[in-house]
């Protein structure tokens, strides 16, 4: 049986000595409480050293998710042959078994045995003093730390659930001014509502206009499309709507509502935008940091 231990400068492979010391986890503690009665469980087989920082941090990130890097395959491939493998995590035993289809055991044998190597570490591996794990374990949590508060997936969709929640507020607020301004200027301009189906436009011509009969000497063409004026302006000097008793006190009332109406419309598509964008971003953000760690091993 073969143990697979995650450390700050690499993965190592120890081999089990005496397999029979796993059946009683109560005892096998005592048998790490000294360096020479650790070398009677288990020796050194290989070890496989990170490149660098960014090497290990990409090894990390993977193994927080229960996934096997690639060089961690390459390594378990070449090491593995025909063993059982002890593994701390069962996840990512699941993912070596299916992926490598190399056995996995893990239980609390197992997590006591890690427990052991962890309290012999440097004196079972040549080359690793305990002054330079410990600069090598805050380097690379540090490193992790940072990446994970710069591409916490949490974050980001909590930040695109609460522009959602906003479009849906600026939505109905939108068609709460939209239905005012149509209610009020249906009055004057009833035909209007017909002509003009978008509430944004709608409000725009409205703010354009203020009395139907300003219609014919303006131009809609940058709000609207040719025909569509054209009906409007057709439609102004014809319309049956009630004229204004006092231009001054219904511009009040209408033109603010449209003003409103056309303002949250712009701010919606502005927020609809903004959520595509950052959407969009959580989709390549994944593929961007394979692509960088990818580049910097063929460096």
């Amino acid at each position: 049986m073969l143990v697979l231990f995650e450390t700050p400068a690499g993965f190592a492979l120890f081999k089990v000595l005496d397999e029979g010391k796993l059946s009683s986890v109560e005892d096998l503690w005592k048998d790490f409480a000294s360096s020479d009665k650790a070398r009677k469980v288990v020796e050194l087989k290989a070890f496989n050293k990170f490149e660098n920082t960014s090497d290990a941090l990409s090894a990390a990130t993977l193994l927080i998710d229960s996934k096997p890097s690639k060089g961690l395959r390459k390594f378990l491939q070449k090491h593995c042959d025909g063993e059982t493998l002890a593994v701390a995590d069962s996840k990512l035993g699941n993912a070596i078994k299916e992926k490598l289809q190399i056995d996995c055991l893990h239980n609390s044998a197992v997590m006591e045995l890690m427990r052991g190597l962890r309290n012999q570490l440097t004196e079972l591996m040549s080359g690793l003093a305990e002054h330079d794990l410990g600069p090598m374990s805050l380097g690379l949590s540090h490193s992790l730390s940072r990446y994970k508060l710069k591409f916490s997936p949490e974050k980001v969709d909590t930040m695109i659930i609460q522009a959602i929640g906003l479009l849906d507020d600026l939505d109905k607020e939108l068609n709460t001014y939209a239905m005012r301004v149509r209610e009020w200027y249906g009055w004057h301009f009833p035909e209007l509502t017909k002509i003009v189906a978008d509430n944004i436009h709608y409000a725009k011509a409205v703010k354009m206009m203020g009395n139907r009969v300003n219609a014919v000497n303006l131009d809609f063409s940058e709000i609207l499309p040719e025909e569509v004026e054209a009906e409007l302006k057709e439609a102004a000097v014809i319309s049956m709507g009630t004229e204004v008793a006092s231009k001054k006190r219904k511009h009040q009332e209408e033109e603010p509502t449209a003003e409103a109406a056309e303002e949250d419309g712009e701010q919606e598509k502005e927020k609809s935008k903004k959520k595509k964008k950052k959407s969009k971003d959580i989709e390549e953000t994944p593929a961007a940091v394979t692509d960088a760690s990818e580049k910097k091993k063929k460096k």
